[in-house]
């Protein structure tokens, strides 16, 4: 355990540095969008929400798997202290992504007429026309991001991340407040980007300069390309599938979603749900660079020993999370909206139940997949998924609209997903502690149930449920965590010792440890 446990505090440390960017940048993003929300309107919300969705769909062809082969390389090859083979892979990703963002942004210009009239909206032709340099803005970001995650450098992404929410939420607010309305949004959302995406470029050139050159003293950019598209191609094409298929989603909602303001409750409820993607985003984020370390035959104990307790400790965050959104998504919705949005509660709710699947792997096996390099295995996943996805989803939302897309979203992958279950356990020997997610699962549910049962018996404002709810969840969580023997002392151990790694963290959560324990003396009377 002494190898998973010192990737464990890596991944964590690295994880901790992107939760704190998350945070900080989602809150101040959050903040303004509810302001917006508010100055908008469920109406023009719907419309700003349209408006970006067109070049999204053109931006899922930009990527090519290059930014996901920048993290694996960067990553490996760190990790085999070669390092200078990654200056190749910073410049030939940054590159490619530049070259191909700029084409398919012209792209989207020339295209804008046909998309606004395409969704039905013709009169947002120009917020497309300048939603369009999202794409390119979009690449420097991502690039940056991919850089950060492969040399474990999460801070960096944190400042680039903060940066971006400062700017756009500054610049939306203050052309909206100027009467630009829709149109002042879309302005301040795309310079945000661009002020973010030259910032990462800056940062990276800062990791750039302190890695040694090359033997040979030049960079391979032609070599590093085709290796980075070999691995990332049926990546890429599965994204471009994937995020196509998520567009048709967006058009077909679009199209038979006549009511602007059912699809601004939608946008309101899908930004709530980053409160649970505050602890499921760093998690995934760290795992991929992790498993791309480890050798399956070389290190099968410690891929075997990573994959379990990184299945068992990320849902032991994210599925209580989860649960807390759902049973209090009601009085969440109204302590800031005051009942303006009537239906976000319920979509958030059901929004968030695919995160429960994180008891079950769905954080975990895909990077394990794709970190040991079985990329085409995955693609055919995703094709089952498409193919599964186009005829659901305009069933789906064509006959019940909002509420259809999130089904749709919610059960089409997942015949994949345990395809992907079945994939590992025969390639590689892992499989799932159920015993364990079992656990999580039931007393993340009980917690929620009596948390959602208290708070509607409470005659007090909104706010004052919410602050209720959150107490009785945590505490309701924590007992039964202890009495179902949820968590035992070999976690509290192994937890401790990635704790260590969390710096400001660590104190806080070592008295919450330190209370967990005293309630496992007190319940199994050890």
């Amino acid at each position: 355990m002494s190898k998973a446990t010192e990737m464990a505090r890596v991944s964590a440390k690295g994880g901790f540095h992107l939760l704190w960017g998350l945070v900080l940048s989602t809150v101040i993003s959050a903040v303004g969008t509810i302001v917006i929300a508010r100055l908008l309107g469920p109406d023009n919300m719907g419309l700003y929400a349209i408006a970006l969705a067109a070049p999204n769909l053109i931006a899922t062809f930009r990527d090519w798997g290059v930014t996901t082969a920048m993290i694996k390389y960067s990553a490996e090859y760190n990790s085999e202290n070669d390092v200078a083979k990654v200056r190749s892979v910073f410049v030939s990703g940054l590159a490619f992504e530049i070259i191909v963002g700029i084409a398919l942004s012209v792209l989207s210009l020339i295209l804008s007429g046909f998309l606004a009239g395409f969704y039905g909206r013709p009169a947002i032709v120009q917020l497309i026309q300048i939603a369009s340099l999202f794409i390119l803005t979009g690449a420097l970001v991502n690039s940056a991001t991919a850089a950060f995650t492969g040399m474990e450098k999460m801070h960096l992404n944190s400042i680039m991340l903060i940066v971006q929410s400062i700017v756009k939420t500054v610049l939306i607010l203050g052309l909206v407040v100027l009467g630009l309305g829709t149109l002042g949004a879309v302005i301040g959302f795309s310079v945000g980007v661009l002020v973010a995406g030259v910032t990462g470029v800056l940062l990276i050139y800062t990791m750039y300069r302190s890695l040694p050159k090359p033997t040979n003293g030049k960079l391979e950019f032609i070599k590093t390309t085709k290796t980075m598209l070999k691995y990332g191609l049926p990546l890429s094409i599965g994204a471009i599938l994937a995020g196509f298929l998520t567009q048709f989603y967006s058009t077909i909602m679009a199209i038979f979603v006549t009511d602007n303001s059912l699809i601004g409750n939608y946008s309101v409820a899908l930004n709530f749900v980053v409160l649970i993607t505050f602890f499921a985003t760093p998690v995934t984020t760290m795992l991929f660079p992790a498993f791309s370390k480890l050798d399956a035959k070389k290190d099968k104990e410690t891929l075997k020993n990573v994959y379990q307790y990184s299945v068992k400790y990320a849902a032991l965050i994210v599925v209580p999370v989860t649960a807390m959104v759902m049973a209090l998504a009601q009085p969440a919705i109204s302590t800031i909206f005051e009942g303006r949005y009537t239906q976000a509660p319920l979509y958030l709710v059901l929004l968030s139940v695919i995160y429960l699947l994180s008891a079950l792997g769905s954080l975990s096996t895909g990077n394990l997949i794709n970190g040991q390099g079985y990329t085409k295995y995955n693609l055919k996943l995703t094709l089952l998924t498409v193919i599964i996805g186009f005829p659901l989803s305009f069933v789906l939302i064509s006959r019940f609209g909002i509420i259809g897309l999130i089904v749709t979203t919610i059960i089409v992958g997942l015949p994949s997903f345990f395809l992907s279950l079945r994939f590992i356990k025969k390639n590689f020997g892992v499989s799932l502690d159920w015993v364990s997610s079992a656990k999580i699962l039931s007393s993340s549910a009980a917690a929620a149930i009596l948390t959602y049962v208290a708070i509607t018996q409470l005659p007090f404002s909104s706010p004052i449920q919410l602050i209720a709810g959150v107490i009785i969840f945590v505490i309701a969580f924590l007992l039964l965590a202890v009495i179902t023997r949820t968590v035992n002392k070999t976690d509290l151990g192994n937890i401790r010792e990635i704790v260590n790694a969390l710096g400001p963290l660590r104190k806080p959560l070592t008295i919450v440890l330190n209370l967990i324990e005293r309630l496992m003396d007190i319940f199994h009377n050890k």
